[in-house]
Formats: C-alpha cells, sequence, structure tokens
C-alpha cells in the first residue's frame, strides 16, 4: 500500500492543477472544484510578486507525511542494522547527489551518518526543514571542495593559528 502511495504520489505530482491567486480569493468554488479534480488533490496557486503556494488537502497533506514518515523509518532502520546496507548507500549516493563525488571518501561517508540521524530526528518532529538544510550545508562543503584554488586556500598554511575549526556539520556548542 505505501509503494502505491509513493509512486500515486510522484505519478500525479507532474498533473498538477495551477490556478491564479487572484481566482482563488475571486471564484474559490471554481478553484476548490480545480482542487478536487486534480489527479494530485493538489492546486499549484501562482502569485506575481511572491512564491508560489501549494493547496492540498488535509487527507492528501496526511498521506504524503505518512508516507514520507514510513520510508525515513524504513531507510534509517536499514541503515542502522546492517553495515551492508551503509556500505551501499555511500556507493550510491553519488547518484542521489551528484555533487558527493567531490567530497572525501571520509567526508561522504560523515554525510551518510549525519543525514541518517537528521532523518530520524526530523520524522520525530514532522519537518523536512533540518534534512534540507543538512543537504545544502554539504553541498556547499562539496562546492569548495570542487574548486582546487579554494581548497589551497583553505587548506594551506597561512602562518597564523585560527583555532580549532569544527567538521562540517558538526552541531555548535
Amino acid at each position: 500500500m505505501a509503494k502505491r502511495l509513493v509512486f500515486k504520489y510522484f505519478e500525479s505530482m507532474s498533473t498538477v492543477s495551477g490556478t491564479n491567486f487572484s481566482e482563488l480569493l475571486n471564484k474559490p468554488k471554481d478553484s476548490v472544484r480545480k482542487l478536487h479534480e486534480s489527479p494530485a488533490q493538489t492546486l499549484l496557486l501562482h502569485r506575481r510578486d511572491a512564491e508560489d503556494l501549494v493547496l492540498t488537502t488535509a487527507s492528501r497533506a496526511e498521506e504524503v507525511r505518512e508516507v514520507v514518515s514510513a520510508t525515513t523509518t524504513l531507510f534509517v532502520a536499514l541503515m542502522q542494522h546492517h553495515a551492508e546496507v551503509r556500505d551501499l548507500v555511500t556507493e550510491v549516493m553519488p547518484k542521489a547527489f551528484p555533487w558527493v563525488r567531490f567530497l572525501p571518501r571520509e567526508d561522504m561517508q560523515a554525510f551518510v551518518v549525519e543525514l541518517v540521524d537528521t532523518l530520524e530526528a526530523a520524522n520525530s518532529l514532522g519537518t523536512p526543514a533540518p534534512v534540507s538544510q543538512l543537504i545544502g550545508q554539504w553541498r556547499r562543503t562539496a562546492e569548495a571542495h570542487a574548486d582546487p584554488k579554494l581548497v589551497a586556500i583553505l587548506t594551506g598554511d597561512h602562518g597564523e593559528d585560527f583555532g580549532e575549526v569544527p567538521m562540517p556539520g558538526a552541531a555548535a556548542q
């Protein structure tokens, strides 16, 4: 059932109905009708001067939350209990995040561990924000590693001691 819901959700996202935000305000019944007729049960509200909004039903939002939570829980459990899975995930990580190819191997492994920990914690809070933030931080770290001149500047001896530098993604104490 969960597998079917995941595929249904992603398949339906390509057929999201859209309308202007002003249309929702001026003709709310028509907009709600569009929402209910949409295969994704989602309506994209276009706004002129701000980011677009997504309108969905409460039941659809709960389905998505449940699928994401179940998938996250399963993934975290597999990662925590099977060394082979951890090795496989590290091996296939460049397919999901191509930029990890620029990270040193030990940093890529650290990213995998932090990602699993953050997925579990964020799932317990019901918010994807910490996961998105972590991925962004590691992406920026990979960008730094991708530039040889920047790596030389950051790792070179400058004759000054700037103190201990925390590892990427380490929590501030």
